[in-house]
């Protein structure tokens, strides 16, 4: 195991890197809503927006180089989200470190805490 992503949560980042010898990753799903807190109702689509074109970058520096420009054209109407921005890049593009993963045609099962594996195409009665 290489890279271990979960919330943002001291024992599991210190578990992370002394038990699994793992980088850790902040969740992107607890970074949102965290993130799309500091936010009003009204601009959330736009902030997530923006945030999401950090996800789009193809490499990690255009991924920082994208980080920066969103945070600094947050900064003066959500100051707090900047800073939280500026805060938090490191955790979150932790997975752009590592080499792209090809994908096949078949999807990869999901696994999460207290479940059995199964494919994110299967249906759950």
């Amino acid at each position: 195991m290489k890279l271990v992503i979960a919330d943002s949560h001291e024992g599991l980042k210190a578990a992370a890197a002394k038990v699994l010898k793992a980088t850790w990753q902040r969740c992107k799903v607890h970074f949102l809503r965290n993130a799309l807190a500091h936010a009003g109702k009204g601009q959330r689509q736009m902030v997530l927006a923006m945030i999401n074109t950090v996800f789009a970058q193809e490499s990690l520096e255009a991924a920082t180089a994208q980080w920066r420009v969103v945070a600094d054209q947050l900064r003066s109407k959500f100051p707090k989200l900047a800073a939280m921005l500026d805060r938090s890049e490191a955790d979150v593009l932790a997975f752009m470190s590592f080499p792209r993963r090809t994908t096949s045609r078949s999807t990869p099962p999901i696994r999460s805490s207290g479940s059995t594996p199964r494919s994110s195409g299967a249906r759950t009665s």
